[in-house]
C-alpha cells in the first residue's frame, strides 16, 4: 500500500515537495449531482427561479471555488490554472441537475482538489439558492472520473 504524503517521515503534516516533478500539462474532471423535488427541478430547468438563474450563477461559483481551492484546503498547492469548464445536464426522470468540471493547468502537481472542489461548490449553490422550496435536496457521488498529467493518468 502507498504511503499518505501529507505527512513526514515523523508522522507531521506537511506540503509535498513537487520541486523535482515535471510541468506537464495537467488535466482532471469531476462530476457529482443534486436530487430534488420534481417542482424544484422545474423552476430551475425552466429558469423560473425568483432568485434568477440558478445554473448560470452556480457556473460562477464553480469556477471561482476552483481558483480558491488553495485557500480552502490547507495543504493543497495553490496553482496557476489555465482552464476550468462548468457544465450541468439535467436529468428530468430522476429530478437531478449533474455537474461535471474539467480543470486544467500546466503545473508539477494535479488539478483533482481543484476539479473537486468546483463540482462541490458548484451544486452547494444550486442548494442554497434553491433551499427556500425545497430543503430535502441530496448532494452525491462527488468524485474524480478522468485524471491525465504527471504519472498516475487514469
Amino acid at each position: 500500500m502507498s504511503k499518505l504524503t501529507h505527512f513526514n517521515e515523523t508522522g507531521a503534516a506537511h506540503m509535498v515537495d513537487v520541486a523535482h516533478k515535471a510541468v506537464t500539462d495537467r488535466r482532471a474532471v469531476a462530476e457529482g449531482c443534486i436530487t430534488m423535488q420534481a417542482e424544484t427541478f422545474k423552476l430551475v430547468a425552466e429558469g423560473g427561479h425568483a432568485k434568477g438563474d440558478v445554473l448560470g450563477i452556480a457556473r460562477i461559483a464553480g469556477i471561482m471555488a476552483a481558483k480558491k481551492t488553495a485557500d480552502l484546503i490547507p495543504l493543497c498547492h495553490p496553482l496557476s490554472i489555465s482552464h476550468v469548464r462548468v457544465d450541468f445536464n439535467l436529468e428530468p426522470e430522476q429530478n437531478r441537475v449533474r455537474c461535471q468540471v474539467t480543470v486544467k493547468t500546466a503545473g508539477q502537481t494535479g488539478v483533482e482538489m481543484e476539479a473537486l472542489a468546483a463540482t462541490q461548490i458548484a451544486l452547494l449553490t444550486v442548494y442554497d439558492m434553491c433551499k427556500a422550496v425545497d430543503r430535502g435536496m441530496v448532494i452525491e457521488s462527488v468524485r474524480v472520473v478522468e485524471k491525465s498529467g504527471g504519472k498516475s493518468d487514469r
